[in-house]
């Protein structure tokens, strides 16, 4: 999706992923009512397994070693345990804007891979709270409400094509917000359109801003404070992702005839005058549906029995007994 090249698509998540360290910070110390003029943007990504399923030890060194990922051996079955720590590692690293995994918890799940953002800037220059009034906004309904709407002039890049026409609102640093409004049926860009823009058009939108320059722009802009929660299933399956969600052999290298059993998203953004700042939380649980093998001996040292320490190299018995009783 994102167009990396297959055969180094790890290093270059990587790369990019470290191109961003810069501005990863603590999202527990932002003081989200004044956000910060450095940015901060943390991602992290944290795999909780269950203890009794073994998990690919190639898998966990890609993770370790392209994607900063934190690995946590839990019960699952233990919910009382575990659930409050994979909520606690949401509301650490989304600076409490999350509080909770988004999805539901079940017991029967035996991985659940979570990836967070967290994003706090201020504007580069910031919207006058004076200039700030109630002002008409059409839903994508059709409904007009009053909506409280931010004004501003600045120098920043503009960019208008078929159906569209946008700006790259600035932060502080190194960040921006692209905003763009699509035409309306009647051909105007006073109200936005309800059709989402495909992957086609987005690439057109992309170049376009990579090819505009700086201009003088006078901007309207409502404040927003969103959260949404929602079935990340029900996105796979309308993208026709079906083998993905149905398969039991695709994944046996993370876990022993996995299966997808739960994909959840949470996020929330609030835009006022000062900035921005926003969080958001993926989610995918899977479940090993293979249970372990029995094992092929079994032996129970339930009567007096012989031991030795022994280097494994020389095979050399560094101690040797036997034990008579247990107590003593």
């Amino acid at each position: 999706m994102l167009q990396f090249p297959a055969e180094d698509r790890d290093e270059a998540i990587n790369a990019v992923l470290g191109s961003l360290e810069k501005f990863d910070g603590e999202p527990g110390s932002v003081d989200e009512d004044n956000p910060p003029r450095k940015p901060v943007m943390h991602a992290a990504n944290g795999l909780f397994v269950d203890k009794g399923v073994p998990t690919g030890k190639p898998f966990l060194q890609t993770l370790a070693r392209y994607y900063g990922t934190g690995v946590y051996p839990v019960d699952f079955s233990d919910e009382g345990a575990t659930k409050p720590a994979i909520d606690a590692w949401v509301n650490r690293n989304t600076g409490g804007r999350i509080k909770e995994a988004p999805a539901k918890y079940d017991p029967h799940n035996t991985f659940s891979l979570l990836n967070s953002l967290y994003f706090a800037s201020a504007w580069r220059a910031p919207f006058d709270p004076n200039a700030t009034s109630d002002l008409p906004f059409t839903t994508a309904a059709g409904e007009e409400i009053e909506a409280p709407a931010m004004h501003n002039e600045l120098l920043m890049k503009y960019a208008e094509g078929a159906g569209w026409q946008g700006v790259d609102l600035p932060y502080a640093d190194g960040f921006v917000m692209r905003l763009v409004l699509p035409e309306d049926a009647a051909g105007s860009a006073a109200r936005p359109a309800s059709a989402a823009f495909g992957a086609g058009k987005l690439t057109e939108i992309a170049d376009a801003f990579d090819a505009a320059r700086p201009a003088s722009v006078q901007i309207q802009l409502p404040r927003w404070d969103h959260k949404s929660s929602f079935d990340l299933r029900k996105v796979f399956e309308s993208l026709g992702l079906q083998k993905m969600l149905n398969t039991t052999e695709d994944f046996n290298n993370i876990q022993p005839q996995m299966m997808i059993t739960q994909a959840a998203q949470a996020a929330n953004i609030t835009v006022a005058e000062k900035g921005t700042v926003a969080a958001a939380v993926t989610q995918i649980n899977g479940m090993a549906t293979s249970v372990p093998p029995p094992p092929e001996r079994t032996i129970n040292f339930d009567r007096p029995f012989h031991y030795q320490i022994v280097h494994v190299e020389t095979g050399l018995p560094l101690f040797m007994g036997t034990v008579a009783d247990p107590r003593s």
